[in-house]
């Protein structure tokens, strides 16, 4: 693929994912869907990373999963369907919007519980070590979890028994409703993981070609090695923790600079200054989504709710 075919191919995966996080905002705000966390404006560090990936790669990621899920191909129509409770969601509609996973994409977990990922991260990789074949696993996850323990557990496990993990630490500044300069005085975690004896990056994860290109090359480290490496994407999260959440807690002028850095503006203005992108063509995307997300919530609408033989298939007695 041409670099110009990736990068706006990129946008308008980016644009996707921020139309159907919107779609899900307004249908909670109708009452008609549970609240969700959502990914808004880190969109470039999911499309980035997962762009990088092969089709034999497994991806776990934490509770902001939709940038995840959808960057790999996800039909927003199953998602919307099992968000809201659907039989024909992914899921069946047991899963909510934070635990959504997709066999067949790839996506094995999705953990609303922080950093449950990282736990899991090493028995998959372990599986994929003594599977064989050049798969490997990423792990997505914020910098909220690379304070707990099981961050150091998880990367100094896959360290010592050479498991190919890529972990992808979406620094988003915010955990939960805490910034992290008041849970850390370090600025990222990559210092951590040089101290594991583990590879590392850094990039702006807001940079939708910055990611990919930083991905693409962790992609191919871990792919060659089997051996873990830890990227850190620097990003910021637009919305609240949690739907609804005001971010009465977020100072305005911090809001307002990465407001101005939002991924989706960024790429469209580089592809537009490039030459590489019309207003015509803008618009043309624009509307390609929103049909698609109008499609997607018929879709969610007229799927039925699962019946008692479904909801306890997959349930202990």
């Amino acid at each position: 693929m041409s670099n110009h075919h990736r990068g706006v191919e990129a946008l308008e995966r980016m644009m996707l994912i921020r139309a159907y996080e919107e779609t899900l905002v307004d249908l909670h705000g109708r009452g008609r869907a549970a609240g969700t966390c959502t990914s808004v404006g880190q969109e470039a560090a999911a499309v980035g990373v997962v762009s990088a990936l092969g089709p034999d790669d497994q991806i776990l990621t934490n509770h902001r999963s939709a940038g995840h899920l959808l960057a790999r191909g996800a039909d927003p129509r199953r998602m919307l369907a099992e968000v809201t409770g659907k039989a024909d969601g992914y899921c069946k509609g047991m899963s909510g919007s934070l635990h959504i996973a997709a066999k067949e994409l790839g996506v094995i977990l999705t953990s609303t519980i922080v950093g449950g990922e990282l736990a899991l991260a090493t028995g998959v990789g372990l599986s994929r070590s003594m599977l064989g074949g050049d798969g490997i696993v990423t792990c997505f996850f914020g910098d909220g979890a690379a304070c707990e323990g099981r961050f150091q557990e998880s990367l100094n496990l896959a360290a010592v028994w050479n498991l190919p993990v890529l972990y992808v630490c979406e620094n988003n500044q915010w955990q939960a409703f805490v910034h992290r300069k008041e849970t850390t005085l370090a600025d990222g975690v990559t210092a951590q993981a040089a101290a594991l004896g583990v590879a590392a990056a850094t990039v702006d994860g807001n940079d939708v070609e910055a990611v990919h290109a930083a991905a693409a090359t962790a992609v191919e480290t871990v792919r060659r090695t089997r051996r873990p490496y830890l990227l850190e994407a620097r990003t910021y999260r637009l919305r609240g923790h949690f739907e609804p959440d005001d971010q009465s807690y977020v100072d305005p002028a911090e809001l307002a600079h990465w407001r101005d850095r939002d991924p989706i503006l960024l790429q469209r203005a580089r592809l537009e200054r490039d030459g590489l992108l019309s207003a015509d063509e803008v618009l043309r995307m624009e509307g390609a989504v929103r049909r698609t997300m109008d499609e997607a919530v018929a879709f969610a609408e007229a799927s039925p709710y699962p019946g008692f033989d479904q909801i306890t298939a997959a349930v202990y007695a």
